[in-house]
């Protein structure tokens, strides 16, 4: 039975394990970057052994099954930080280029950002110098091949992740840096989302000066990850100034403000009638509830616009309406990222306000939250 507290899995990715208390997601992009790295150790793999044929690109496989175990661990490591200090963790997934936790709150203080971002490469590092310590002690073969692989890898990684533009781990750390300077979150995550932008640049004229730095001529893979990296970073980094830019002008939006004069009606009410009661008091949503006045259920209103309305007088206003589950019952006063939060959990088109008396106070539609957010960018 599905968790109703879990948002939904991504489409495209499947569960393989929980870590962390978070479930651990495996995208249908990792198959196609598990290829890549089968092909190309591969010909290490029949350097090592020879004779193998097309068993070196299994065992080519088997290596991007442990380069990414260190991968997981790297992301393990930032929800388990994330929890100790209260934040909610979302899936642990991995994907075309690594991997992602999803950490769903905003840290309140520059030292969470700072140590949620920080152990990630640490990890990383740590695992690399444990592979390298390993590395002494291997005998020759294929162990030997794959200590050494995940030695660099992993020390990469954590080089890597460091650098301080988002969405990498080093732009949390620089935005931590500033948060803590200038007393702003925004202004950190701004000024990390531009050094982001200036890493996904340098990252796309990387090939163009490869042959002067190391001697190897770029191909034409080279240019393909140049250029994939550098729309990761440019479009994360966009991203992140866009949501503070959002989170800095209304941070005082509540769902409260937002909520539709709502016309109760019983359950079995024809929908014909309740949709004219709905005009005939200005509604904007409708509710249906028991006998005893308890609510029920929320008439979506894309169910009742696909309905013709020359069946609408022969169905029962239920027909239209969804169970009110727990999720779409929220608390009318929920404000900024709290309800955004709250929407992201529990997917729907239309939310029961209420009052901490348990009083009905309204409906709000995701429509009416997406134009505040519209017309907040603005």
């Amino acid at each position: 039975m599905p968790d109703p507290d879990r948002p939904a899995r991504p489409s495209g990715a499947f569960k393989i394990g929980t870590i962390a208390g978070s479930d651990v997601l495996v995208s249908s992009s990792w198959f196609l970057v598990a290829g890549l790295i089968a092909i190309v150790v591969a010909p290490r793999i029949e350097a090592t052994e020879p004779g193998l044929g097309a068993w070196k690109y299994v065992g080519g496989f088997v290596f991007a099954v442990i380069l990414y175990g260190s991968v997981l661990l790297h992301e393990a490591s930032h929800a388990v930080a994330a929890r100790r200090l209260g934040m909610p963790v979302g899936a642990i997934t991995l994907h075309f280029l690594g991997g992602m936790t999803a950490i769903e709150a905003e840290p309140k203080r520059p030292r969470e950002e700072f140590f949620v971002a920080v152990v990630g490469p640490l990890t990383s590092l740590l695992v690399g110098v444990v592979a390298v310590g390993l590395w002494f002690i291997t005998p020759d073969g294929l162990l030997l091949v794959a200590v050494e692989g995940l030695a660099g890898a992993n020390i990469l990684v954590g080089v890597l992740n460091l650098v301080p533009g988002l969405p990498l781990d080093g732009g949390r750390v620089l935005k931590s840096a500033v948060w803590r300077i200038t007393g702003d979150m925004h202004r950190g995550t701004i000024a990390a989302g531009w050094t982001g932008r200036a890493t996904a640049v340098a990252a796309m004229a990387y090939p163009l000066l490869q042959a002067q730095l190391t001697g190897v001529e770029p191909t034409i893979l080279d240019f393909a990850l140049a250029f994939i990296i550098a729309v990761f970073l440019w479009s994360g980094a966009t991203a992140a100034m866009s949501g503070a830019r959002i989170r800095r002008r209304i941070p005082h939006l509540v769902a409260r403000q937002l909520a539709r004069r709502t016309l109760a009606v019983p359950a079995d009410l024809p929908l014909a009638e309740a949709v004219r009661r709905a005009r005939e008091a200005q509604a904007g949503s409708i509710v249906t509830v028991t006998g005893a006045g308890e609510p029920v259920g929320i008439v979506s209103e894309a169910a009742v616009a696909a309905t013709p309305v020359e069946r609408q007088p022969w169905i029962a206003t239920s027909t239209v309406a969804r169970t009110l589950d727990e999720g779409l019952r929220l608390p009318a006063d929920l404000a900024g990222e709290e309800l955004v939060l709250a929407l992201n959990r529990h997917p729907a088109g239309e939310y029961l306000l209420l009052d901490p008396d348990g009083r009905l106070v309204g409906v709000l539609t995701t429509a009416d939250v997406d134009r505040a957010f519209r017309e907040a960018a603005h």
